[in-house]
């Protein structure tokens, strides 16, 4: 199948009907690859919720932050990151290879949307590596076996979950997959993950939630605090702790920076 065929076939699978979270995610980060049916419904849940939009930038530097301590204190140079979502500034390979050129990077991602901006996840540096695959976050065994074309998974590897798990639903389902991803990395990975939360002093943010699995794909599943702590039970986890993304180490230059209702973790398997 030529290059242009099969794009043809992917844009098949791609919905520019129906409002879609990477493209909203896209939208709030000021990117250009959404359509007005992302952009109307990113504006009515920005109505409901007017902070809602800081949730996409604290979790891009929360991976920002991340990836640097493991690449530069942690010394990690292998990184799995599933469920990319659209390309954007800083993307997990560009911060990691500016610390360690020599890093490799694997994103897998599901989504026709993401598939079809792939390219632009893969520009890595000369000493380096980076690879897209095609995958569902469940389908652990072959998601691996693929990494393996380019990460060593004897040698510690970074999983990196970013807004990921919230489109499971079920708790005990969502927990399994993060340990069996775990449990085949060796000692010495990382898990690096956020997630939404609900909390009772938040509520504007549970209708923004509920606004979207109304309207929007894929549906949202919202933890509290601590049933995301728990995706590190098991692991070493780092200061701070599991907590609101833009209180994850902060930068000095970034100023106070507000409590979001995106928290995230790093945790170290020993």
């Amino acid at each position: 199948m030529t290059e242009s065929a099969a794009f043809g076939e992917l844009s098949k699978r791609i919905r520019t009907d129906q409002p879609h979270t990477a493209r909203i995610w896209n939208y709030w980060l000021g990117g250009k690859d959404n359509y007005e049916v992302d952009q109307q419904v990113g504006d009515q849940i920005r109505r409901l919720h007017p902070g809602i939009g800081d949730y996409a930038r604290a979790d891009r530097r929360f991976l920002g932050r991340a990836v640097r301590h493991l690449a530069g204190e942690q010394g990690v140079r292998q990184f799995l990151d599933i469920g990319t979502g659209l390309p954007t500034a800083d993307n997990t390979h560009q911060v990691a290879q500016r610390v360690a050129p020599e890093s490799r990077i694997v994103y897998a991602d599901n989504d026709p949307i993401v598939l079809a901006h792939a390219a632009a996840l893969l520009d890595s540096s000369p000493e380096g590596r980076t690879d897209y695959l095609d995958e569902d976050l469940r389908d652990v065994d072959s998601l691996l076996e693929q990494a393996a074309r380019t990460l060593d998974l004897s040698e510690p590897v970074a999983l990196m979950l970013l807004g990921v798990v919230i489109f499971i639903e079920d708790d005990q389902e969502a927990y399994g997959i993060v340990r069996r991803y775990m449990d085949h990395l060796p000692k010495g990975s990382f898990l690096v993950l956020s997630h939404t939360v609900t909390r009772p002093d938040m509520s504007d943010v549970d209708a923004a939630v509920a606004f979207w699995n109304e309207h929007g794909t894929p549906k949202l599943t919202q933890r509290t605090p601590g049933s995301v702590a728990r995706f590190f039970d098991g692991l070493e986890v780092l200061t701070p702790g599991v907590v609101s993304c833009n209180h994850w180490r902060p930068d000095t230059t970034e100023g106070e920076l507000p409590e979001v209702a995106m928290f995230g973790g790093v945790g170290r398997k020993s």
